[in-house]
């Protein structure tokens, strides 16, 4: 799986993401404001607050994150078997 390098919030809570295999884009997260954990990003200046945490995931002070796996399947359009070779192994072995 590509590592996040780098992440830049933008205004109308959207994130530009960078990744360690030349991957780049924007996600938009704006549907997610005011949701369960995400009330928090009401106030647009906590969700501005952004940052890549130890394990290479998006974390926000308030203990809210999100997978960078998941957001970086949201930029390029590949499905997980695409991204993850393995599950593809994994499901033949068990089937």
């Amino acid at each position: 799986m590509p590592r996040l390098l780098e992440v830049k919030p933008l205004q109308g809570y959207r994130l530009w993401l960078r990744y360690d295999d030349g991957v780049e884009g924007v996600v938009d997260l704006s549907g997610l404001v005011g949701k369960g954990v995400f009330a928090i990003w009401k106030d647009e200046k906590r969700f501005r607050s952004v940052r890549i945490g130890d394990g290479g995931e998006l974390v926000w002070d308030d203990g809210v994150d999100l997978c960078p796996d998941a957001l970086y399947m949201e930029i390029t359009g590949k499905r997980p078997a695409e991204v993850f070779p393995n599950l593809k192994i994994l499901r033949e072995a068990h089937a």
